[in-house]
């Protein structure tokens, strides 16, 4: 490849040459879901994002392994201060089922909707349930090493220790001072030494369903471990990549700096990737501000905010038209204009078969593909990259046209970059889930439910019936409210 790999490490903040520890073998660790509900846009941006990198790495010839992971304990409501109740026991108690039941349930549904998306799955999806003991270990080793304490059967990593020989706030760019001058003591952490210290290991309080033994009480561990001893165990002390969403880099990813060079003294990540957020009507699009939108109703259209259903295709190339480090507004327009943008592209692939070979090139087809590998080079350019398949696909009119001309070998080394760059790299596919197909099934359903509407008025009740139990029997079910019927595939 004339151009190396550039990506914009989030510790050094700026690009830099991405050079593996041990190549051609790639490690790759991403913070995944804590799974509690339905995935929404801001799940799959973080989950494109590194699909795009794991694609790309392995088209560069790297051995990849990728690994990312669900949490499924200690993720408590209070990030900063590791306060509140775990949010998946406390929807749990409010669906009324066992935790991880809560946690099968939106697992498999995250999958799912990735599956639908054509991501490629890790090579590892480890679950901090499943890394128990890991976590007890590192937690031994950081207080071996003096930089955490026990008090009252609980574990806080001890920042200010930490801090004397290493630097807390490196990657968030934020001082201990200044974060100590603007924290107040919250009620029930009087506990700590100081109000900045987090929790290692959390002694569970009566009501607490998800609890372990240990040598300092029946508890379960902070939410920021797991990732430092599922990234030790799985990539090893020092490792390439670490990926997740902007969101993350303070507390989560500060802290599991600090747990992985306290337990093992090395820095533990090369290069450090975040991915912005998702925005609608200007605000971060997420579950805490209850403004999000899942991809079920974008698949279906029902949501208020949409005119009508979106194929998963649509949705990645809506996302991969933003590049990764930059804010991405939602609206409904937006999707339609990428609706229009993929089916132009799709088109190209038809248009290939009459294209007439020559005995001479017109286009240099290696100019067109150094321009989309270095944007690709340039910290996983995708606007670039797109933009210049738009140029290619006007190369691929014009060619139909007659009024350029590539030889035969020309002709199929240029295909060839375009299923290789639209396919395996940017992931998306040419199949039945095309966006034409999704927009008419959402006309026809509407169709259906005008005619039942227009029944029920009539009293016609055995023809609402037939119509209902009609679309039941194909996996669409229909739900009547007071605001009008919406539907939704099982």
């Amino acid at each position: 490849m004339e151009h190396p790999l550039y990506i914009y490490n989030s510790l050094s903040r700026k690009k830099e040459q991405f050079i593996p520890i041990n190549p051609p073998f790639a490690g790759l660790y991403v913070c995944g879901p804590t799974v509690y509900s339905e995935p929404h846009l801001g799940h799959v941006r973080m989950a494109i994002t590194f699909d795009i990198l794991y694609r790309y790495l392995l088209h560069l010839g790297y051995k990849v392994r990728y690994v990312r992971n669900i949490t499924d304990v200690g993720h408590l409501e209070d990030e900063l201060s590791g306060a509140g109740e775990d949010r998946i026991e406390k929807k749990a108690r409010l669906e009324e089922l066992e935790p991880m039941e809560i946690v099968q349930k939106y697992k498999l549904a995250f999958q799912e909707v990735l599956k639908e998306l054509n991501t490629l799955p890790p090579c590892i999806e480890p679950q901090a349930s499943g890394h128990i003991i890991e976590q007890q270990e590192m937690i031994r080793k950081i207080l071996a090493a003096g930089f955490a304490y026990e008090v009252n059967g609980s574990v806080y990593f001890d920042i200010g220790t930490y801090n004397k020989k290493y630097t807390y706030g490196k990657l968030s760019g934020r001082k201990v001072e200044d974060m100590l001058s603007n924290t107040r003591e919250l009620e029930g952490q009087s506990e700590k030494r100081s109000p900045l210290d987090f929790a290692l290991w959390k002694k569970a309080s009566p009501e607490h369903i998800m609890r372990w033994p240990s040598e300092w009480s029946e508890g379960f561990p902070g939410w920021h471990l797991e990732c430092s001893a599922m990234g030790t165990k799985y990539l090893g002390t020092t490792f390439d990549i670490h990926g997740g969403g902007m969101d993350l880099i303070f507390p989560h990813h500060e802290c599991e700096i600090a747990q992985s060079v306290a337990a093992n003294g090395v820095e533990h990540v090369r290069y450090w990737m975040h991915n912005n957020m998702i925005t609608i009507d200007g605000q971060k699009m997420a579950r805490s501000l209850n403004n999000f939108i899942t991809l079920r109703e974008l698949f279906s259209g029902n949501h208020v905010k949409l005119e009508r259903a979106y194929g998963p295709m649509v949705i990645k190339f809506f996302i991969l038209q933003a590049h990764y480090r930059s804010t991405l507004d939602f609206s409904n327009e937006a999707l339609q204009a990428s609706e229009k943008g993929l089916i132009r592209l799709l088109k190209s692939f038809e248009v290939f078969s009459s294209i007439n070979p020559s005995n001479h090139s017109t286009i240099d087809i290696a100019a067109i593909e150094t321009k989309c590998y270095k944007a690709l080079n340039d910290d996983l350019n995708t606007p670039i990259a797109i933009a210049q398949l738009f140029e290619s696909v006007t190369a691929i009119n014009l060619l139909a046209e007659g009024k350029e001309t590539l030889t035969k070998e020309d002709l199929k080394q240029f295909k060839g970059f375009m299923e290789t760059v639209c396919f395996s790299i940017l992931g998306l596919r040419n199949d039945k889930n095309t966006p034409s197909e999704n927009s008419l099934e959402k006309e026809l359903i509407d169709l259906i439910i005008n005619l039942r509407l227009e029944a029920r008025k009539n009293k016609d009740f055995t023809t609402s019936d037939v119509l209902r139990d009609k679309l039941a029997a194909i996996g669409i079910i229909l739900k009547d409210t007071k605001e009008g019927t919406s539907w939704e595939k099982m």
